[in-house]
């Protein structure tokens, strides 16, 4: 069911690749309720991904980018607002990748040229995307910005390594940034903390099938799926939370607030009997 909360607005969506995206998901649930976007990637995904299918299923443009170049997110913003006809209502940042956790090294063992790149391109391309934004005054006023992260910002989860870190970075910024960009422009921006998901950038996370069990198990409501997030993205970019701001909001099912659930005691007490 559609509701059309986003009847007349504008948006844009960074990071969508594939149909496995939650990027992918946020922008056909956003144009099916009533929004315009523009999508960006890197010149590299949009080759290797399926970008380009999107755009024609949503009639919209697909603008190329390094997320981590100033001068390719003005370009961006820029153009968005030529093609959309106005200043931009929201944006989704859906950027992340570690080199260090494609390379399988361990977290005491990190490659630091590797580290900057991940910090780059999974936090500080955020700071980038916001300054950028606001130095060309590209958003409207109560528009949103919504950045997805993980719990691993705030707790340690194995085979996550140096992006949990970024994530920590990402959510500082939302806070900061956010701020400043509402005092000064009325602009919320907040970031999502998603369930494990089983998208193509969360794959070469070490032990995700694992992982992604295990929260399933522990979750009182089960994993948040890429569809239900795409959901909750609408929401935050609509009208209905025009007040909320610098704000991390857990969606996982219950999953971050939980200690100890029946069904695992059951298996540890199980697991101490064998």
């Amino acid at each position: 069911m559609n509701y059309g909360l986003l009847k007349g607005k504008r948006g844009i969506i960074f990071g969508a690749l594939n149909e496995q995206s939650i990027a992918w998901k946020v922008a056909v649930k956003a144009v099916e309720e009533g929004a315009t976007i523009t999508l960006s990637n890197t010149a590299i995904a949009i080759r290797m991904g399926q970008v380009n299918e999107l755009a024609k299923q949503l009639n919209c443009e697909v603008i190329a980018a390094d997320a981590t170049s100033y001068e390719d997110l003005e370009e961006v913003f820029k153009r968005s607002q030529e093609v959309l006809g106005g200043k931009i209502d929201f944006v989704l940042h859906s950027i992340g990748m570690s080199p260090n956790v494609r390379k399988g090294r361990a977290y005491d063992d990190l490659d630091y040229n590797m580290l900057n790149k991940t910090l780059d391109i999974s936090a500080i391309s955020f700071h980038k995307m916001l300054q950028a934004a606001k130095k060309l005054d590209t958003l409207a006023e109560y528009g949103s910005v919504v950045a997805l992260t993980y719990m691993a910002a705030q707790r340690t989860v194995f085979g996550y390594n140096d992006m949990a870190d970024a994530k920590s970075l990402l959510e500082s910024i939302a806070r900061s940034f956010g701020y400043v960009y509402g005092r000064e422009r009325k602009v919320r921006i907040n970031t999502i903390s998603q369930s494990p998901t089983m998208t193509t950038a969360g794959s070469g996370v070490k032990g995700i099938d694992k992982l992604f069990d295990y929260a399933e198990r522990l979750s009182p409501l089960g994993n948040a799926s890429a569809e239900e997030c795409a959901n909750y993205c609408v929401v935050m970019f609509s009208d209905l939370t025009r007040k909320v701001t610098m704000q991390n909001l857990y969606h996982d099912g219950g999953f971050s607030s939980m200690g100890m659930s029946l069904d695992a005691m059951a298996t540890y007490e199980k697991g101490l009997e064998d």
